[in-house]
């Protein structure tokens, strides 16, 4: 599972530029990799690229990526009231992309952030409704839908 989870989670790395000096995908990367270690370890094991593997994968994905990004807007509504460095609104928004809206959502909620502007509330649901697309795409092409 471990070496599914990997091979499926790393080629991001190379393609979106958002991500490669995203710290908080590489948190979102570590959380997977350490679900799916202590899964194998203690749980079962899952044959690599398995359906029953790329099953796990998702739920631990939505759940993980999520973890992801609310940490990464409470850190940059920590940024923002000590006038430190921000998390650029590009990781954010590829944070969402990638599953992490609903994460986004809550935080947005806890935190009372990125609730304002204008600009970035479009972009975060135009990530919703691009996300949603390429969701009903893929399971358009699998035949899972008609």
């Amino acid at each position: 599972m471990l070496i599914t989870f990997i091979a499926l989670i790393a080629p991001l790395l190379v393609l979106v530029r958002p991500l490669q000096r995203n710290a908080f995908f590489v948190l979102y990367f570590a959380l997977m990799c350490l679900s799916a270690y202590i899964t194998e370890t203690y749980y079962f094991r899952v044959q690599a690229f398995s359906h029953k593997a790329f099953l796990i994968f998702a739920v631990y994905h939505l759940v993980c990526i999520n973890i992801a990004v609310f940490i990464a807007y409470g850190a940059d509504k920590r940024a923002a009231r000590e006038g430190a460095w921000r998390v650029p609104e590009a990781y954010l928004h590829a944070l969402e992309f990638l599953g992490g809206w609903i994460g986004a959502f809550v935080a947005q909620k806890f935190f009372r952030h990125k609730t304002k502007k204008k600009s970035y509330r479009v972009m975060f649901w135009l990530m919703l409704v691009l996300q949603s697309a390429a969701v009903y795409i893929i399971l358009r092409y699998l035949g899972l839908i008609h």
